[in-house]
């Protein structure tokens, strides 16, 4: 599964990341990987990888990062700023677009597989 989060900075993707692994059972401290470009969390046998592309500024940098290896088809991509490596990234199953208001946020998500549409039909 890749969930594709796209914002401005604080429209809260990372709270959003926060919220998902709360809501999973995971009771850890849930950072932004602004810095570190990839936190990893794993709870039970479920494997998710919260990646922050920001800091890029070029497709380039996904390959120096040697951020390939974590894409192997089994986890859950949480990726924040996915167009700042365009071609490099696995398509989205799921996208969420937060939009700032004077008052709180909004958001729209979309689903763009088979998988994103059953994931979006639970909830």
């Amino acid at each position: 599964m890749v969930i594709y989060l796209h914002g401005d900075l604080g429209a809260g993707k990372t709270t959003l990341v926060r919220g998902i692994l709360n809501a999973l059972g995971y009771n850890g401290r849930v950072k932004s990987p602004t810095y570190t470009l990839l936190e990893p969390y794993q709870i039970g046998d479920l494997q998710l990888r919260h990646f922050d592309l920001y800091r890029f500024n070029s497709p380039e940098e996904w390959e120096s990062a040697g951020l390939d290896d974590e894409i192997d088809g089994e986890n859950i991509f949480l990726i924040e700023w996915p167009e700042r490596a365009p071609g490099c990234l696995p398509p989205a199953d799921i996208a969420v677009r937060f939009t700032i208001l004077d008052e709180g946020r909004e958001l729209k998500i979309d689903a763009y597989s088979h998988l994103g549409e059953q994931c979006l039909t639970r909830w």
